[in-house]
């Protein structure tokens, strides 16, 4: 098998090799030559990253059974999607799968490796059907032998195929090399360059080469990248439960933790509308943007219900977003549409997430706001209008207006009530 399998047994990835604290000391204790670019993906670590998968999982001795493969039926018919590893019957589930739902043209791959006879089993129906595969965050080892059959091999920017080279399991762990002309047989015969099948095999078993999106189209081993807008969520793949969501939700929006700490109906309405959209086939930057209004609507409605102070000093940070010239958009969103998400991101170093949580912390202490906001009131007011306006009512005090014009009128004449999504 290449990477975090072996031609026998359980699979055991590569990347295992021991146990870390982290990503980045994984990859420093694991001497991962080759490994191109960051891994994590994009959008917010919305997906799970292969990083975190490999550095948080408890390493496994080569003999020991891992969990049956995931594999389960997109909306819509036309996806199948695999997660975990390639284990004992997981090309034989993917048959009647297929067998019983003949419209499916695509299979998503999210797998850390595993038996090489299933990953290349699973290649032979890829073929066999005419499937075209997607990694929409990574396919290591094993699962690679899978990919590279696809009629079309789809990825995106950020996803991240891990290649190294086979082995047997031994005694104690060890890791025994074995002939790897099979495994370099399949690659070629996929159509991948010579000189890349050299490479990926010539990696140390314990090791792992995640090539760079052009590198890979480069060896034929891709045939198109594409954005996170393109193709169905594979997200929640692993975890469609609500407690799934609700994880996806906080990797994307780390200060929705202020609502787990505080008002957890909040997160978990986010987080079930984010699911629902899931199950419908939207992408996953819908996804995202789903979160995204989800929390800033909620963040929106816990400020309309702060004392004056926290309001103010919610100003002043506004006030601080909309000085870093981040252009109209920007401020369009931060100024007239009360983005205070957007607020938040806007000053470097994280320091605008620090200060909201602090913020958020505060208001959601207190009595819960409105059950809706409405948003500010579009006006005409530029970028240096809109500055002059909030700083004017903060130099004056005056925090009823500084309220409506952060939060909408809503928040000056609604009672108090629940949060958004809170029951």
């Amino acid at each position: 098998m290449v990477g975090a399998g072996v031609r026998r047994g359980r699979a055991w990835a590569g990347a295992r090799a021991g146990v870390v604290a982290g990503t980045g000391m994984m990859l420093a204790c694991l001497g991962l030559a080759g490994v191109t670019g960051a891994l994590t993906p994009a959008l917010g670590s919305l997906s799970r990253n292969l990083g975190t998968a490999l550095a948080t999982e408890t390493p496994l001795a080569p003999e020991a059974e891992g969990p049956p493969t995931r594999i389960t039926l997109g909306p819509g018919g036309r996806d199948v999607r695999l997660w975990g590893d390639l284990n004992d019957g997981a090309a034989e589930r993917l048959r009647r799968l297929l067998d019983a739902n003949p419209g499916v043209t695509r299979l998503h791959l999210t797998s850390d490796g595993g038996l090489v006879d299933e990953g290349a089993a699973i290649g032979e129906l890829v073929a066999e059907r005419g499937l075209s595969t997607y990694v929409p965050d990574y396919c290591v080892s094993a699962c690679t032998l899978a990919f590279v059959r696809g009629r079309e091999r789809i990825i995106l920017a950020d996803s991240r195929l891990g290649f190294h080279a086979p082995y047997e399991p031994g005694a104690f762990g060890a890791m025994i090399p074995v002939d790897a002309s099979e495994e370099r047989g399949r690659y070629l015969a996929a159509g991948l360059e010579p000189a890349f099948v050299d490479q990926a095999l010539a990696t140390p078993s314990r090791d792992i080469w995640i090539p760079d999106a052009d590198r890979l189209r480069a060896a034929g081993a891709v045939t198109r990248v594409v954005d996170p807008g393109a193709l169905p969520d594979s997200t929640l793949d692993d975890d469609d439960s609500l407690g799934g969501a609700r994880a996806a939700a906080l990797r994307a929006v780390d200060l929705l933790a202020a609502f787990a700490a505080h008002r957890p109906g909040v997160l978990d309405g986010i987080a079930a509308r984010y699911r629902e959209g899931y199950r419908q086939g939207r992408s996953e930057s819908d996804g995202l943007d789903l979160l995204r209004a989800g929390a800033a609507d909620a963040m929106r409605a816990a400020f309309a219900g702060a004392d004056d102070a926290t309001v103010a000093a919610l100003g002043r940070l506004v006030l601080d977003a909309l000085g870093l010239g981040g252009g109209e958009a920007a401020c369009r969103a931060i100024g007239q549409d009360g983005d205070l998400l957007t607020a938040s991101e806007a000053l470097p170093d994280g320091r605008g997430a620090a200060r909201m949580r602090v913020l958020l912390d505060r208001a959601l202490a207190g009595p819960a706001g409105p059950a809706a906001v409405a948003r500010p009131p579009a006006h005409a007011l530029d970028c240096a209008g809109l500055r002059g306006h909030l700083a004017g009512l903060l130099a004056r005090g005056d925090t009823l207006h500084l309220r409506e014009a952060l939060l909408g009128r809503a928040a000056r004449r609604l009672e108090a009530s629940a949060l958004p999504g809170e029951p």
